[in-house]
């Protein structure tokens, strides 16, 4: 494979649109590929069926994949259900749980019961004042106000459902953002553990740096694949 033309699976984190990697994709233009996957249509989704949605979403017989936020938790179990087509693993403020492990199961006490407990009275959509807080911190009004406005509720399972397992390829590697208010840097870097990332950088942002900083994002995203190839 021509690396300087690797094509990307960019994988969002939960509730977000699209349209946040416009930027970031725009940056990549005739570098790489990209392509945004896709979510699963039932409300009650299973992880493999988001891994699985993932995975259709992909036109390429083998390509990288760049997962934000819950997006590292699809990741790891669509490297369990087709190893073969991931050359590269990039986690972007990621949840990445161990093996056997959930989304929620891999946060830490007492932040697991109180995430359990919330989403069973109020669902998975965070109030608008934690998206802003959380999600959202670093970024704009304008922008943040769409962010608030067009974040949708996912499936209760991406949470709770746990990971297979099964391996992620050589090329694997954590951005940490170290201005994260929704994800603190210290979860982050037990995430790059659990990754065993082979790569590690950071960056000075929020929790959603394609928005924030999306040209520095991708010369990251660049600088990973160069040098991981």
């Amino acid at each position: 494979m021509n690396q300087a033309h690797e094509p990307l699976l960019l994988l969002s984190g939960a509730g977000l649109p699209k349209w946040i990697w416009d930027q970031v994709r725009a940056e990549l233009t005739g570098s790489h590929p990209t392509v945004v996957a896709e979510r699963p249509r039932a409300a009650d989704a299973s992880l493999r069926e988001y891994a699985v949605a993932a995975l259709e979403s992909a036109p390429w017989e083998r390509f990288a994949v760049v997962a934000h936020s819950s997006g590292g938790t699809v990741a790891a179990e669509l490297v369990a259900l087709a190893p073969e087509r991931v050359s590269a693993v990039l986690a972007v403020s990621a949840v990445v749980p161990e093996p056997g492990r959930s989304f929620v199961g891999s946060m830490p006490f007492p932040q697991r019961v109180v995430l359990s407990v919330a989403m069973r009275v109020a669902g998975t959509r965070p109030p608008d004042s934690a998206i802003r807080r959380g999600v959202a911190g670093g970024l704009g009004q304008n922008t943040a106000d769409r962010i608030v406005a067009e974040f949708k509720p996912e499936s209760v399972r991406l949470y709770r459902d746990k990971v297979q397992g099964g391996g992620f390829p050589e090329r694997r590697g954590y951005l940490c953002t170290n201005e994260d208010a929704e994800l603190p840097v210290g979860l982050q870097r037990g995430f790059a553990h659990n990754l065993e990332a082979t790569w590690n950088e950071s960056i000075e942002t929020g929790h959603l740096p394609m928005l924030e900083a999306p040209e520095l994002l991708a010369r990251h995203i660049e600088k990973f694949l160069d040098e991981e190839a």
